[in-house]
């Protein structure tokens, strides 16, 4: 890379972007990936190879995709900078990614951090019993915030992920997300495509809060092993921009994006203030689009072939 380059930002997915074999490839290639799944098996008592490259259908499963995405991401990551000399000076993670960058940024270490998202996984997994909540993403190139609001009025359902100008994801109660996509249905004239998601429960709605105490008690076991130096260049899902070196606030602010919008929109506008090269790395490239949305331009690590051409076209800029 050029000595005049711009700095690089690396982002993360999150949930949802999980496929069978994940990180195989990494794996049999790197070293340092291979001592990111040892560390982080060890931390569970879990094979993860096994979870992550093999078809198991708990992969599906919100317990265990969590901690297996985020091994993965970190797996690549380390790989990727060993291999070309990836480095970066700020952090993203949209979701459970946001974990992953607390990791990338040396704030959570690997083994806390599995063990923090598998429970958090758990947890969001019992809050709310299967078919009592929905997801439905909206999507249009031209979509109303006005609209959208006025479609949830009276409604158990708020935006549970404010992706870019031209998606938000919808959670809640399902007859009352059902209603909201009837309204915008209405509303938006054909101008708007309704997606709803294949997920077990409502995450980022209040129907999420009940779970809050109990993981404040997750994070506050972790707490001696945090170190919130490297927290200042990572985004708040929940406030849309960088954290704090306060950890008794970091904490604050990871339990509650659990019921929380994430404001993806004021994390990539926050990521993107200055002038640099933005790096997604994951099993799938989902924020890519975001970032186009905002005229952005994205480059994705999702296997070893992408990391190398990543690589060159860095060095080339």
């Amino acid at each position: 890379m050029a000595p005049d380059s711009p700095p690089t930002t690396i982002v993360f997915p999150g949930q949802g972007s999980q496929r069978p074999g994940m990180g195989r490839d990494f794996d049999e290639r790197f070293a340092e990936s291979r001592r990111v799944y040892d560390e982080a098996s060890e931390a569970l008592g879990l094979d993860l190879r096994a979870l992550c490259f093999d078809t198991d259908d708990r992969l599906s499963l919100t317990e265990y995709s969590q901690p297996a995405i985020l091994t993965t991401e970190i797996a690549m990551l380390r790989a990727a900078e060993a291999a070309h000399g990836l480095a970066a000076t700020r952090f993203g993670g949209h979701s459970l990614g946001e974990y992953t960058a607390l990791v990338a940024a040396g704030v959570l270490p690997l083994a806390d951090a599995v063990r923090i998202v598998r429970e958090r996984g758990r947890l969001m997994q019992e809050a709310v019993p299967v078919g009592v909540g929905r997801m439905t993403a909206i999507i249009g190139e031209r979509l109303d915030p006005g609209a959208v609001a006025r479609a949830l009025r009276g409604l158990e359902v708020t935006i549970a992920n404010d992706n870019s100008p031209e998606q938000v994801v919808l959670s809640g109660r399902a007859e009352d997300v059902c209603e909201a996509e009837r309204r915008l249905g209405d509303a938006g004239g054909g101008a708007l495509r309704l997606v709803a998601l294949d997920v077990s429960a409502p995450f980022h709605s209040p129907l999420m809060e009940p779970i809050e105490p109990a993981f404040a008690a997750v994070l506050e076991r972790a707490s001696t092993r945090i170190d919130v130096g490297g927290a200042p260049s990572v985004t708040s899902n929940l406030t849309g921009g960088f954290h704090d070196a306060d950890l008794a606030l970091l904490r604050t602010r990871l339990v509650q994006q659990i019921s929380g919008t994430v404001r993806w929109q004021d994390n990539m506008r926050a990521l993107t203030d200055r002038p640099t090269t933005v790096v997604e790395i994951g099993p799938g490239r989902p924020l890519r689009g975001f970032f186009k949305a905002i005229g952005v331009a994205v480059h994705s690590i999702t296997d070893v072939r992408s990391a190398e051409r990543v690589a060159t076209a860095k060095a080339a800029a």
